[in-house]
C-alpha cells in the first residue's frame, strides 16, 4: 500500500554508518501518535548496510534517499527537505530519540501560539537508555535572547519542527558548517518569528562513544563565522567550554584543560574551577561525568517522565523485519 495523502509532518533523518543506532531512532519516529507522518531517511554514503535495513521495512511511510558519496549532515538534511511533502518538517539525528507524543505536542503549542516553529525539552540517556541528565528548557523569550551568544535550543536539530513555508523563507542548512549548521538555522528562523515551546521531556540525546567529538577545532572556529555573518556577540568562552566538555566526556583531560585555559584567558573565571575538576575528578571519561552538571530540584521529576517513555521505547520494535 502506498500512502498518497499529504502528511502533517515530514521527518528528515540524515544518517551515515550508524545502522544499529538508526533502528531505535526510526522506531521512535514511527511510533508518533495523533499525527500523519512521512519519514525520509537520507543515507549519506553509508557502507554498513544502512540502506538495506531501511528498504526492508514494511512501513510505507518510510522513504529512502541514497547518496553514494558522503556530503555531510547539512547537505543531507537539505536533500530530505526537497523530498518532503508535509506542511511541517521535523529533523531527527540518527542517534536521538523521541517520545511518542513529541510531534503532536509541538504542533499543538505552535498552532495555539500562531508560531512557525517549535522546540521542546530534552534529556541525555546512556547506551542502556538510562537518563543521566536533563531539566526544563529555556522559555522562547530566553531562546531568542541567547541565540546571538550560543545555541540556546536544547539538543539541537532533533528538537525542532518548523512549518514548511517558514523553512523555505529561512533557506536551506549551510552545508559548509560542520558543528553549528543548526544554530545558524535557528538564528534565521528567529529573525522570521519566535518559536513555541512544548515544555516536556520529549527528546533524548543518546550518549555513546561514537558521538564524542573526534576534533573540536570547528566547535571553536565556526561560531566566528556566525558572528561576522549576523553581526552578533558570540560567547567565545562558551564555545571553549563546550569543546572542553566534549573532551571530558572522552576522558581526555589534557585537551579539556587546554580549552578551559583558553576560556580563562577570555575572562571566564568560572573555568578555573572547571579546569581543576578536569584535572582530578574520577568521573572524567565515564557516564558519571554528567553528575557534575547542575541538578535543580525539578530535574528529578523531569528525568522520571523521560525514563518512562524510554522504557516503553526499549520494548518497541520496527514494523518490518530487518535482516
Amino acid at each position: 500500500m502506498t500512502i498518497r495523502s499529504t502528511p502533517d509532518v515530514s521527518i528528515v533523518i540524515p544518517t551515515h554508518d550508524r545502522r544499529e543506532l538508526l533502528r531505535l531512532t526510526l522506531t521512535s519516529a514511527l511510533w508518533q501518535r495523533d499525527v500523519n507522518i512521512e519519514v525520509i531517511v537520507v543515507d549519506d554514503g553509508s557502507r554498513d548496510g544502512t540502506s538495506h535495513d531501511v528498504m526492508s521495512l514494511s512501513d510505507p511511510r518510510v522513504q529512502l534517499v541514497r547518496q553514494e558519496r558522503r556530503l555531510g549532515m547539512g547537505a543531507a538534511r537539505n536533500v530530505g527537505i526537497v523530498k518532503a511533502r508535509g506542511a511541517w518538517i521535523a529533523f531527527l539525528d540518527d542517534d536521538d530519540l523521541w517520545a511518542p507524543d513529541k510531534l503532536h505536542r509541538q504542533l499543538e503549542v505552535a498552532t495555539a501560539a500562531g508560531r512557525g516553529w517549535a522546540y521542546t525539552g530534552d534529556v541525555t540517556a546512556d547506551s542502556n537508555l538510562r537518563v543521566v541528565s536533563g531539566g526544563p528548557p529555556p522559555t522562547p523569550e530566553q531562546v531568542v535572547a541567547n541565540l546571538s551568544r550560543f545555541n540556546s535550543v536544547p539538543t539541537g536539530s532533533s528538537n525542532v519542527v518548523v512549518r514548511a513555508d517558514v523553512l523555505a523563507e529561512a533557506g536551506p542548512f549551510d552545508p559548509g558548517l560542520r558543528r553549528i549548521a543548526d544554530w545558524d538555522m535557528w538564528i534565521r528562523l528567529a529573525r522570521i518569528g519566535p518559536p513555541a515551546c512544548a515544555g516536556l521531556p520529549l527528546v533524548a540525546y543518546r550518549f555513546h562513544p561514537s558521538n564524542i567529538a573526534a576534533e573540536t577545532a570547528s566547535m571553536v572556529s565556526e561560531p566566528g563565522l556566525l558572528a561576522r555573518r549576523y553581526g552578533i556577540p558570540v560567547d567565545r568562552a562558551a564555545m571553549q567550554r563546550w569543546a572542553a566538555w566534549s573532551w571530558l566526556r572522552a576522558g581526555r583531560r589534557g585537551k579539556a584543560l587546554w580549552h578551559y585555559a583558553r576560556a580563562i584567558s577570555m575572562g571566564d573565571l568560572r573555568s578555573v574551577a572547571r579546569a581543576f575538576v578536569a584535572l582530578v575528578h574520577p568521573a572524567v571519561g565515564s557516564d558519571r561525568v554528567f553528575r557534575l552538571l547542575p541538578n535543580p530540584p525539578e530535574s528529578e521529576r523531569w528525568r522520571r517522565e523521560a525514563q518512562a517513555w524510554l522504557d516503553d521505547l526499549a520494548g518497541a520494535s520496527l514494523p518490518g523485519p530487518v535482516t
